[in-house]
């Protein structure tokens, strides 16, 4: 007897909809569900753990609960106690390469503790309260940024538990599976064709790179603050044409200003600062006003970029904003200021709109050349001779702006404003040089949701893992106490 005939023997027992994903489906998913249906329609054995199906107040009849898989016609109803269970038993149970047996389960305990409507999928909400658990591995900033960026890559559906397993265990694995993960001789996976995984195991996309981009600026640990001074040897023609109107630039404001002669005085620093600060916030806005209407022109995504180089331009304007609390230009100063930034603007508007990638790398030179400029007023400051203005630096407190922005506390200076300046600008060298030459259709690098969605699962894991290792020593030394 078919399995139709059966569900139809004891009184019509299926929706259209779960008929015709019983009948008209794949034939192994049919054989699949044959298996775990037979026993149950032709037993009289309990029903507990199973679905109900009653048509139109007929006879009511059972079926199995369908085990985790990764096609939506399985997505039932199951009750969180059954979850270990489930992923025990379940056929469609992923090829886990790396999670062992007792992080398996610890983490699918979690999973029943999360799983707030006991539908064994995961979603935004019960992902906030899984980051929470483990304070030590996620910060609040973290919790929140995450929790919103698996909602928008998964359009707000969640994602089924056996899926998250899979993706946990690949993304531990070192396996990146953003990136399509290459899996050894012999390995097969439901989410791999052709030695790749043809999606992200959690399936999510990269819309939110269209409208999320996360940066803490000011949050920097001391570490951060030392920054290492790099230089990106020019390779390209393009890159040496960059390089050398670089220093051209350098060196005829230096000349201009008489940066190199005399002594280092506070009133020189925030002359150069707080003009080259005005210019340095036009690359960022110029890319991202053309991107910006390149994808309206075109119809197209931008992949997230222009984001980051708005974000850029204002990281910039903020350097500005806490300048000129330390010194307010003259009408002279600020009329130059209007003269070179329509001169700058003009002329790097066109040259982006002829080559980005030179425009990128010109960037990435100017703040390398920023950073030494910083590196030494930093010297400067902290060897300056005690009683001297620029000493002052050191114990000044900073502008109630830059301890906003910056996070350095109530007892923020201008050496601390100087250091977090610096660090934002070895930051800009890099995206700067990261991107040039980069396809206008590629996803921002450096802000792939996929990317952070695989660190949160790397780190989870590990977190899981260093739990389950410290239980362990514990139960030994209490054993042997």
């Amino acid at each position: 007897m078919t399995l139709e005939a059966t569900l139809l023997r004891h009184g019509r027992l299926l929706a259209t909809q779960t008929k015709r994903s019983l009948i008209g489906g794949c034939a192994k998913s049919c054989t699949s569900l044959s298996r775990l249906a037979a026993p149950s329609l032709t037993s009289n054995t309990s029903t507990s753990g199973s679905l109900r199906f009653n048509s139109g107040g007929g006879v009511a009849g059972t079926l199995p609960t369908p085990q985790y898989a990764h096609k939506s016609t399985h997505r039932r109803s199951i009750h969180s106690s059954n979850l270990t269970n489930l992923a025990i038993a379940s056929p469609s149970q992923p090829n886990l390469r790396t999670l062992t047996p007792n992080v398996r389960d610890a983490i699918l305990s979690e999973l029943q503790q999360v799983d707030i409507d006991q539908n064994g999928i995961i979603n935004a909400t019960e992902l906030k309260i899984l980051l929470s658990k483990h304070a030590t591995a996620f910060t609040d900033d973290e919790v929140v940024e995450l929790t919103e960026l698996f909602y928008a890559s998964t359009g707000g559906h969640g994602v089924e538990v056996m899926r998250f397993l899979e993706a946990l265990d690949a993304a531990i694995a070192e396996k990146s599976t953003s990136g399509g993960g290459e899996m050894s001789e012999g390995e097969r996976s439901p989410l791999v064709e052709g030695g790749k995984f043809k999606t992200h195991p959690l399936g999510i996309g990269t819309c939110a790179s269209e409208y999320m981009f996360s940066k803490t600026h000011g949050k920097y640990t001391p570490e951060q603050l030392e920054i290492e001074l790099t230089h990106l040897p020019p390779v390209t023609n393009m890159d040496k044409g960059a390089l050398f109107a670089v220093k051209c630039f350098r060196f005829g404001f230096d000349q201009a200003t008489g940066w190199n002669r005399g002594v280092m005085t506070p009133e020189k620093i925030l002359n150069r600062a707080i003009f080259l600060e005005t210019v340095a916030a036009i690359p960022g806005m110029v890319a991202a006003i053309i991107r910006h209407f390149r994808s309206l022109r075109n119809m197209t995504r931008d992949g997230g970029m222009l984001n980051m180089f708005l974000e850029e331009a204002n990281n910039e304007r903020m350097h500005l904003l806490t300048f000129i609390r330390l010194k307010d230009p003259g009408m002279i100063f600020r009329a130059a200021v209007i003269g070179a930034q329509g001169v700058f603007a003009t002329g790097f508007g066109l040259a982006y709109v002829a080559s980005p990638a030179f425009c990128h790398r010109f960037v990435g030179y100017i703040e390398e050349e920023a950073c030494l400029t910083y590196t030494k007023i930093i010297k400067a400051i902290e060897e300056a001779e005690e009683g001297s203005e620029l000493a002052q630096w050191k114990t000044q407190d900073a502008p109630k702006i830059a301890k906003g922005y910056w996070h350095l506390g109530d007892n923020g200076t201008v050496l601390d404003v100087m250091k977090a300046v610096r660090a934002d600008e070895a930051e800009h060298r890099d995206v700067n040089h990261a991107v040039s030459g980069v396809p206008d259709d590629t996803v921002n690098p450096l802000y792939d949701p996929r990317e952070r969605l695989d660190s949160m699962l790397t780190k989870y894991v590990k977190d899981i893992m260093e739990r389950e290792q410290q239980e362990n020593v514990d139960k030994k030394a209490a054993a042997t106490s």
